[in-house]
This record gives structure tokens, C-alpha cells and sequence, in this order.
């Protein structure tokens, strides 16, 4: 059994008892339930903590969960409400998004010329900045639909809200994200002319 086996497969393995199952499983789905905790927290020691605290719950939870394709969605769902708990746990704590989190997601590739690096800084500040200042239910659906590919039925899912909610959250964040990064648009054409 490997990475490359269904979820399904590997959830029924794990049932019966085969820890291996449950490593392929960690394995498969790890890193994106650490990106999506660090994109919403900003901190990877705490995004680290939810992962862990993901997983442990995944494990004593195994024998509920039923044959679905994906079990994604279920994991994110569980990340994301850990996310909110430690944010309502520790309220006074400064959300915050960092540079570097971000550059993991939006400049992968190949080394960047002066120009493009010195935009990529500035676009990664303002992106930085504009999630910072949304709210975690608008943060979420950004991190969920454009980081991590959800659909906004398995978003709905992760939620537990309706589509309708989760179609307006993304209209809402998207513009207060446009508002931000058109405004950088417009200062670098400047600059540029």
C-alpha cells in the first residue's frame, strides 16, 4: 500500500488494524492540512500543532469514517476547526500571514530576474496584508478554494455551511483582496512608466 492507493483502500486497511495504512495516510494528506493551518494561522509551530492534533484525531476516529473517495475534505474539516479554536483560545494573538508561507504557494519556479523579485516582494506583502485583514471565515475560504483546490461543495462541507454562504464569504474576500492588490497593481504601473 502506497500513496497512490485510493483513500478508501487505505482507511479500510487502517480499520483493520494495519498502522502502516495509517502513515500512508498521514503520508498522502499531511502536507496540505499543515499548508492549510499555516495559511490561516501564519505560525508553523502552531499550524504543526493543529496538523499533529489533526491526525490524532483521525486516528481515534477511523472506525467512523465510511467509505468516502476523499477523505480531504473530512481532514480539512477537522484543521480548519482546530484553526478556530486556537484562534478563539488565544483572541489576543495578531493574525498574521507570513512572507515566506505565502511564497511557498504563489512563486514556485525557477529563480526570479531583479525586477521579478523585487515585485514578488512586494506582491507577497500585499498579499501578506490583504489576508491579514480578513476575517477567519473569509481567510478560509481563500486558503481552501485558491490554496488547497476545494470546490465550493467540498468548502460547504468543510464548513458546514451552505453553498450559498460559502459562494458570498469568497465574493466578499475577493473583493476586499482585489481592493488591495489593485491598488499595488496600479503604484508598480506607475513606477514602471
Amino acid at each position: 500500500m502506497d500513496i497512490r492507493s485510493t483513500d478508501h483502500d487505505i482507511i479500510s486497511e487502517a480499520q483493520s488494524g494495519d498502522l502502516g495504512a495509517f502513515e500512508v495516510l498521514y503520508t498522502k494528506h499531511s502536507q496540505r492540512v499543515y499548508r492549510t493551518a499555516l495559511a490561516i494561522l501564519g505560525n508553523p509551530q502552531t499550524a504543526e500543532e493543529v496538523l499533529q492534533d489533526c491526525f490524532l484525531r483521525a486516528y481515534k476516529h477511523l472506525h467512523t469514517l465510511n467509505g468516502d473517495p476523499s477523505v480531504s475534505p473530512w481532514l480539512h474539516r477537522v484543521a480548519v476547526n482546530l484553526c478556530y479554536s486556537h484562534l478563539r483560545r488565544n483572541y489576543r494573538s495578531r493574525l498574521t500571514i507570513s512572507s515566506e508561507s505565502l511564497g511557498n504557494y504563489l512563486f514556485l519556479g525557477s529563480a526570479p530576474s531583479p525586477e521579478e523579485d523585487a515585485y514578488r516582494d512586494e506582491m507577497e506583502t500585499a498579499i501578506e496584508t490583504g489576508l491579514a485583514a480578513l476575517s477567519f471565515k473569509h481567510r478560509t475560504v481563500i486558503v481552501l478554494h485558491y490554496l488547497q483546490g476545494f470546490s465550493v461543495q467540498d468548502i460547504a462541507y468543510v464548513l458546514n455551511c451552505p453553498v450559498g454562504t460559502v459562494k458570498s464569504r469568497l465574493h466578499h474576500a475577493r473583493r476586499i483582496l482585489s481592493r488591495r492588490l489593485g491598488s499595488l497593481d496600479r503604484r508598480l504601473t506607475y513606477e514602471a512608466a
